[in-house]
């Protein structure tokens, strides 16, 4: 590869890190070339699965401010940068990786945090963005419903004790 073409493919990848949330590295020795093409389409608009070289990708990385990569820069390297939904890449990732066990995720980084194959597991056993939005959204509704509930039983009380003390007062006869 020319000097010319290296700095391209480095500004790419450097790129593909600045423009991503996350990027997990995997180990792909051994899949077919339908097996990447089907993970790519598995993956589908959450994150972008590329093949690059240990050296340039190490490079573009610090290039980005990424040093968590280096230790897991070995190998044949595939890098998926995920630009959508951390959560359902992982998932895809993680299930690609359960159907074909050649697919070997090393490593990556999230949000700038380094993470380990067990962690990005952990993120994928998650639910997605939307169910979790969902559930907040849901629970800060059942709490406006309980205090909406309490403030409208005070002067229900009020009403109530009054009636009592009004009815007192006229059996007592005063």
């Amino acid at each position: 590869m020319a000097k010319a073409e290296k700095a391209g493919a480095v500004d790419e990848l450097k790129a593909e890190f600045d423009g991503s949330s996350a990027a997990v590295l995997t180990e792909y020795r051994g899949l077919t070339v339908a097996q990447l093409k089907q993970l790519r389409i598995s993956l589908g608009g959450h994150a972008k699965f590329a093949v690059a070289k240990n050296t340039l990708a190490k490079i573009a990385a610090n290039n980005a401010g990424i040093t968590a990569l280096d230790d897991l820069l070995y190998g044949p390297t595939a890098i998926a940068f995920v630009k959508g939904d951390v959560v359902e890449a992982a998932k895809g990732l993680r299930e690609f990786a359960k159907a074909n066990p050649l697919l070997v995720i090393k490593g990556g980084v999230v949000d700038g945090k380094s993470m380990t194959p067990a962690e990005i597991s952990k993120l994928a056993d998650l639910e997605s963005r939307e169910v979790l939005l969902a559930k907040l959204a849901g629970a800060m509704k059942a709490k406006q419903s309980t205090a909406a509930a309490t403030f409208a039983a005070l002067p229900t009380q009020m009403a109530r004790l009054a009636e009592a003390l009004r009815a007192k007062r006229e059996e007592s006869g005063e």
